[in-house]
């Protein structure tokens, strides 16, 4: 299979597993080996700032939500938009970061975009292609507009224009008005 990495896996509805319902979730990688992403979807009420009283060593007023990036434990990380603090660029302008340094400066300047994760998503070798091929997940390219929204409403946004782009191929549609009273 062809790396999905820098693609969001949009939960399917058949998915029920706690963890995962209604969940988008950013690939940063993937490979034969497995894959690791974090969920975009899931800010905690805990703060940055909150946060960074207990683990870092820079000050930082960050009132931005920290983000559940799924049920595995680990390193703290991070998604931005500067190129300068970089360590992998998953989509075009959004990098990832999980380095003391870069998080550090991250967290403490307000020019770029970010999003904060404890926690993260992973899968063994074969395992998310098994549960692609059961049907557990939508595919997408991601975009940052994605990756930084900060709506509710995510989850239902992907899945509806995943499906808009879907179903007319599904059924041989050739064109699809924007108003449907026109049909």
């Amino acid at each position: 299979m062809e790396s999905l990495r820098g693609h969001l896996l949009i939960a399917s509805r058949k998915l029920l597993d706690p963890n995962f319902n209604r969940t988008v979730v950013l690939l940063i990688q993937h490979s034969d080996e497995g894959a690791l992403g974090v969920v975009v979807n899931r800010p905690t009420s805990k703060t940055v700032e909150d946060l960074w009283r207990e683990v870092g060593d820079s000050p930082c007023r960050s009132p931005e939500a920290v983000h559940l990036g799924g049920p595995v434990s680990g390193p703290i990380m991070c998604i931005h938009t500067d190129p300068g603090l970089g360590e992998a660029e998953i989509v075009p302008g959004v990098f990832f970061a999980a380095t003391k340094e870069n998080l550090d400066q991250l967290v403490s300047q307000q020019e770029h975009p970010f999003k904060i994760f404890v926690g993260h998503a992973g899968w063994g070798a074969g395992q998310l292609e098994s549960e692609l091929a059961e049907g557990a997940w939508l595919t997408a390219a991601a975009d940052s507009e994605y990756v930084f929204y900060d709506g509710e409403d995510l989850w239902q946004q992907v899945t509806r224009r995943k499906e808009e782009l879907t179903l007319p191929k599904m059924l041989h549609i050739k064109h699809v008005p924007e108003d449907p009273s026109m049909n």
